[in-house]
């Protein structure tokens, strides 16, 4: 006996053999389906007064027999598809209808969401026969037509992108299933190819109710090294439970997802580990959150030592949650985005292995921490003033100190460029050493987990005489950075030490819009790039930290640096 799928409550025995017998029947291979099984179809559906649908394969084969109620049918579990994008189900669906309606929007969603080759409606007469068909396929050259910012919760419409073909009687439908099937798998192909094959494609998906941190994730994207496919906006006021994102904005991720190419869907929020695994089930895409994401960068810009600890610190503490349940969204860390570093040893370890390893890499941070207060102790014996340069990833921090020391670390423009801190040190005739100490750059909502692993790190911060908080003059969101950075200096407990606001890149703008934000911030206008505004700013840092000597007497800037440290 072969399973009969849906409900089958109040079949009858007979019922229940003919549609049983179902799967003894075979359609030619260019058929979407033959006249004897529709009428098939269609007679027992008027039978029992409801829908009754296959899953046939390329070959024709019965997969599956499904009943539903009088207004729908649902599609049993027909699990996982992998494979990559543009692939598809290799099954088609064929059902019945009772009342005269074509294809319905849970058809298409259907359609979409399973990847499914085809689907088909045949509608069922008053006397069991077999009348009008209406077919529905995926349309490569439309599949990345629906409005990629479309913030509406419904589902597919008529402008979506599906082909549809209708005849009045199954025998009419003009229709060679091998051939159309074949063609459209070709067509997707042709959107998979050319890619490059070593560099991931991503769809960004925003559910935030305003703007807030979507462009940031798409410029966090970019820094991950992976290529953003299409980007994708669904403005609700509350996040889906279940899978993030509406039935309808689903179907939209799925179909431009096989248009683009792209195997990995990137949020700008956070995820419960259930909602990545729903996600995941419903679009066969690889769910990244945001502190995923800020991980995988951290894991690549990581490469001293201590930076690798702490971000494997991080990772580990992010994954463990997400090991407590069945987590199909291990697959996640297998390799790509999201999985680069330390973190891809998840796979290889249990749950007891990995608090283990936390608990060891917790014992090495705090020697880390103890070995950097020695070192801190030193510099506070000898007196020698520490000024600490913070703000928002990709506020030029990097290129001021390298303007300031005649140094050359690393700079990019990238977040995350710097994530190991790096000094430098200056001598100057009068007052002897300053350290000038380059820092991890701040980010709105720093994920928790980042913050308790670079906590040696960030423990350098305290120990400054002034906070130099660097600010992109030419960013236009600026003021929600500022405060963000504020936010974190509080909770880092810093908000005690002599600050003074650095107004960055002040030549990528005008000198009014310079000296109206320098107001408003009362900060001192420079210009890493050109060096402009470092006379008044080594002035302000001499103010800021209480000298009563300036710190370069008769000395013009940038001479005497020191050898790096």
């Amino acid at each position: 006996m072969r399973p009969i799928y849906g409900d089958v409550r109040g079949l009858r025995a007979a019922q229940r053999g003919a549609l049983e017998r179902t799967y003894r029947r075979k359609v030619s291979p260019d058929q979407v389906v033959s006249t004897e099984l529709a009428r098939h179809l269609c007679a027992l559906s008027r039978e029992i007064g409801r829908q009754v649908g296959v899953l046939l394969t390329r070959d024709g084969a019965v997969s599956k027999v499904i009943v539903g109620d009088a207004r729908q049918l649902e599609i049993p579990d027909i699990g996982r598809l992998r494979g990559g994008p543009g692939r598809f189900r290799r099954l088609r669906l064929v059902h019945t209808h009772l009342r005269g309606e074509g294809l319905s929007t849970d058809d298409l969603n259907d359609l979409a969401l399973l990847r499914l080759d085809l689907v088909a409606v045949v509608q069922a007469e008053a006397d069991g026969a077999a009348g009008a068909i209406e077919v529905a396929y995926l349309a490569p050259s439309a599949a990345g037509a629906a409005a990629p910012e479309a913030a509406n919760d419904k589902g597919v419409g008529a402008e979506a992108p599906f082909l549809r073909v209708e005849a009045p009687q199954v025998y009419a439908l003009e229709l060679d299933f091998a051939a159309t099937i074949r063609e459209v798998e070709r067509e997707f192909g042709r959107y998979r190819g050319g890619r490059e094959a070593t560099k991931e494609r991503a769809l960004v998906i925003g559910v935030r109710p305003e703007d807030d941190h979507f462009a940031e994730t798409v410029e966090l994207v970019r820094s991950a090294g992976v290529e953003v496919a299409g980007k994708l906006r669904q403005r609700r006021s509350r996040v889906h439970p279940r899978t993030v994102v509406g039935r309808g904005k689903l179907t939209d991720i799925v179909l431009q997802s096989m248009r683009a190419g792209a195997e990995v869907a990137i949020f700008d929020i956070d995820l419960k580990p259930a909602q990545a695994r729903a996600f995941e089930d419903a679009t066969g895409l690889k769910a990244i959150d945001r502190t995923q994401l800020i991980l995988d960068v951290f894991a690549q810009r990581a490469r001293s030592r201590d930076g690798k600890l702490q971000v494997e610190l991080a990772q580990l503490r992010y994954s463990l949650p997400r090991l407590t349940e069945k987590d199909a969204g291990l697959s996640r860390l297998t390799g790509g985005i999201g999985g680069r570093g330390p973190g891809e040893t998840v796979l290889e370890v249990g749950r007891r292995r990995i608090r283990d390893r936390i608990r060891n890499l917790e014992r090495q941070v705090e020697k880390l921490s103890r070995q950097r207060d020695v070192a801190r102790s030193r510099r506070r014996d000898r007196r020698v003033p520490v000024l600490s340069l913070i703000g928002y990833t990709n506020a030029g921090k990097s290129t001021l100190l390298n303007a300031l020391t005649r140094s050359e670390v690393e700079t990019a423009g990238k977040l995350f460029v710097t994530l190991d801190p790096t000094s430098r040190r200056i001598r100057f005739p009068r007052e002897g050493e300053v350290v000038i100490t380059d820092t991890v750059g701040f980010i709105a909502e720093l994920p928790p987990d980042l913050v308790r692993a670079f906590r040696a790190t960030l423990e350098e911060l305290g120990d400054a005489d002034l906070l130099l908080h660097v600010v992109d003059a030419a960013d236009q969101g600026w003021r929600a950075k500022v405060e963000a950075v504020e936010r974190l200096i509080a909770e880092l407990s810093l908000n005690t030490k002599p600050l003074l606001v650095v107004l960055n890149k002040c030549d990528l703008v005008t000198e009014e819009h310079a000296r109206r934000m320098a107001g408003q911030l009362d900060a001192v206008a420079v210009s890493a790039r050109t060096r402009a505004g470092f006379r008044r700013l080594i002035d302000r840092a001499e103010e800021a930290m209480g000298r009563a000597a300036p710190l370069l007497p008769g000395v013009r800037l940038g001479r005497g640096a020191a050898a790096a440290r």
